[in-house]
C-alpha cells in the first residue's frame, strides 16, 4: 500500500463506504427500492432482498452517522445522510408506504432486522432519539414481528437477542429477557476456545464469529449490565476473546490486502472483518500488539483488493455477488443482492473522528505484510 496522508486515507474509507450505501438508502428514502433493487439470481428470495439491503447497510454506516464533530465537506455529507436514513427508516416501517418491508414473513426476516437494531444501537442519539412518534411505534410494531421466528441453536440467537435490545432501547418495557439470556448464556456454553466461538454446539471455520457473533455478543452484553449480576464478569470474558479473534483476523491479511476465502457467505466480502473494525470503534485493540494505526493500514489494504475486482457494481451502482469482482458461482442459495451489503460493516471505524490515533497514526505494515518482508512480528498466542 503507498503511504497515503490522513486526510486520503479516511476519504478513501468514505467514499468507497458511500458508494455502496447510497443507492440503498437513496431509493428507500424515495420509496422505490423495491421497484429498483435488482435480483437476478435466487429470485425465490426476493421478498427479503429490500430489508437486508438497508438492515445490513444501516449496521455498517450507523456509527458515522452518529459522530459529532464533524467540519466541512465531511459534516455536510453526514447531515444529508443522516436526513435520507431517517427517512429511510419511516418508509420501512409505515405500512402505507410503497417500500414497507416484509417483518411478518418468519425466517430471514428476524436476521435482517436484528443487523437493522444493531445499527439502531451504534446511532442512539441521530437516529433513536430523533425518531417520530409514528415511526417509533410503527418501528416497534414491526420488529415485534419476528417473534413469530423461533431461532435455532445458532448465531440466529443473537438476532433474536438483538431484536429485543433494540426493543429496550426503543422504551419498549415488555422486552424478552428472556431472549437476550438465552443467547449470552449458550454463547458462553459453546465457547471453543482461543477467541473463537462455535456457531451452535459445532465449530465451523468461517467468517460468522465476525459477521454476527462477536460483534453483537459485545454490543448486547455491553447494552444489557443490569440484567443478571454476573454480566460484569462475562462482558470481561467477551473482550478479552474478541479482542484475541480480532487479532487472529489481522494475521489473516496477506501482504497485498487478500485473506482466506473459506467457509460459507464468502460474498460478504470485507464485512468478514467487521470485529476488527469494530475492536477499533470502541478502543479495544490492544495497542502493543495491535496499533490502531496498523489496523487502518490492514483495513485498508482488504478494501482496496476487494474494490479492485471487476465487475463488483453492477451498471447502475448494485453490488453483485463475489469476493474479487462478479463471480455469481460463489453466493450460496440464501444470498441475494440485499445480502451482499453486509459488506458495509468494515466501515465501523469511520464513526472514529479524523483526529484519532486510528486516522491520525502514520501508515503501518500489518503482520502479513512485515513476516513475508523478512520483518520481526511479535510472537503469538493463544488465550484459553
Amino acid at each position: 500500500m503507498k503511504n497515503q496522508t490522513i486526510q486520503e486515507s479516511r476519504q478513501f474509507w468514505l467514499d468507497t463506504m458511500l458508494k455502496i450505501a447510497a443507492p440503498v438508502l437513496e431509493h428507500l428514502a424515495e420509496g422505490s427500492l423495491k421497484d429498483s433493487l435488482p435480483i437476478p439470481f435466487h429470485q425465490d428470495r426476493v421478498a427479503f432482498a429490500p430489508l437486508e439491503a438497508f438492515g445490513r447497510t444501516l449496521c455498517g454506516i450507523a456509527p458515522w452517522l452518529e459522530l459529532e464533530g464533524l467540519t466541512g465537506e465531511e459534516a455536510d455529507l453526514q447531515r444529508r445522510f443522516q436526513e435520507l436514513t431517517l427517512k429511510c427508516l419511516d418508509m420501512a416501517v409505515d405500512p402505507a408506504s410503497p417500500d414497507y418491508m416484509a417483518f411478518s414473513v418468519t425466517g430471514q426476516t428476524l436476521v435482517d432486522a436484528a443487523f437493522l437494531s444493531h445499527g439502531l444501537l451504534r446511532a442512539p442519539s441521530q437516529l433513536v432519539k430523533r425518531l417520530s412518534n409514528s415511526t417509533r411505534e410503527n418501528l416497534v410494531a414491526t420488529l415485534k414481528m419476528t417473534r413469530l421466528t423461533r431461532p435455532g441453536c445458532s448465531n440466529w440467537l443473537f438476532f433474536s437477542a438483538m431484536v429485543e435490545t433494540a426493543l429496550r432501547l426503543l422504551g419498549c418495557e415488555d422486552f424478552d429477557r428472556m431472549r437476550i439470556d438465552y443467547a449470552v448464556r449458550m454463547f458462553e456454553n459453546w465457547y471453543k476456545g482461543d477467541g473463537f466461538y462455535g456457531d451452535g454446539p459445532a465449530f465451523h471455520f468461517d467468517y460468522y464469529n465476525s459477521f454476527v457473533i462477536h460483534p453483537m455478543y459485545l454490543d448486547i452484553i455491553s447494552f444489557h449490565q443490569d440484567i443478571a449480576g454476573d454480566y460484569p464478569a462475562i462482558r470481561e470474558k467477551v473482550i478479552l476473546r474478541a479482542k484475541r479473534y480480532g487479532e487472529i483476523l489481522e494475521r489473516l491479511i496477506g501482504p497485498d490486502g487478500s485473506y482466506p476465502v473459506v467457509g460459507r457467505s464468502i460474498t460478504y466480502r470485507f464485512g468478514a472483518f467487521q470485529l476488527l473494525s469494530q475492536l477499533a470503534l470502541e478502543h479495544l485493540l490492544d495497542r502493543d500488539k495491535l496499533p490502531p494505526a496498523q489496523v487502518r493500514s490492514a483495513l485498508t489494504a482488504v478494501i482496496q483488493r476487494v474494490m479492485k475486482g471487476t465487475g463488483m457494481f453492477d451498471e447502475v451502482g448494485w453490488l453483485r455477488p463475489g469476493v474479487a469482482g462478479y463471480q455469481p458461482e460463489l453466493a450460496e442459495g440464501y444470498i441475494n443482492t440485499g445480502s451482499l451489503y453486509l459488506c458495509c460493516a468494515v466501515f465501523l471505524a469511520l464513526g472514529l473522528p479524523p483526529e484519532d490515533e486510528f486516522w491520525s497514526g502514520a501508515d503501518m505494515d500489518w503482520s502479513g505484510k512485515r513476516v513475508w518482508a523478512g520483518e520481526t512480528i511479535p510472537i503469538d498466542h493463544y488465550i484459553l
